[in-house]
């Protein structure tokens, strides 16, 4: 059980993903979180270094989905700025609105990767379904107060599978 929340990578940002490395496992779809993922908690805009390495993966043809447990106006938004289809109320890390990615992206669950800030959303939710998950450091500290608390446990998640892998 445990296992399903541990990412299968961990980085500080987007920017630090290869893209050349994603090709090599086969990953051809990518579902994104929204907030603290893409943009800061409660902001419109992507930061000019994530809205890059967006272009640079559509360039090499990778399908894109925003998928976020936010409000729809402003999924939609962000979503739009990318020019990709999303996903908003996603109630995450449920599995209905990651089998609703996969049908709009066409690809398979072993084609396809999630990223997020968030071990319990993106990770459990994309690791319930065998997808390759990536965690990321959150862009801010500002937060719902629900997710506030919510990383305190993920802090002990954390330590422990950092832990193991010394």
């Amino acid at each position: 059980m445990l296992s399903l929340l541990n990412p299968n990578l961990f980085v500080e940002n987007i920017t630090q993903i290869s893209i050349d490395d994603l090709i090599r496992k086969g990953i051809r779809g990518i579902i994104f979180d929204l907030d603290n993922t893409l943009t800061e908690w409660k902001q419109n805009n992507i930061h000019p270094e994530v809205e890059a390495w967006i272009a640079e993966i559509k360039k090499k043809n990778f399908k894109v989905c925003l998928v976020s447990n936010n409000k729809s106006g402003r999924v939609s938004k962000i979503a739009g700025l990318m020019g990709a289809p999303s996903i908003p109320k996603a109630k995450k890390p449920m599995r209905s609105a990651f089998f609703q990615a996969l049908e709009i992206l066409g690809t398979t669950r072993e084609t396809t990767a999630v990223i997020g800030d968030q071990i319990f959303t993106d990770v459990l939710g994309g690791n319930r379904l065998g997808m390759y998950t990536i965690l990321v450091v959150p862009l801010s500290k500002r937060e719902f107060i629900w997710t506030r608390f919510m990383r305190c446990l993920e802090i002990l998640v954390l330590k422990y599978f950092l832990d193991r892998r010394k």
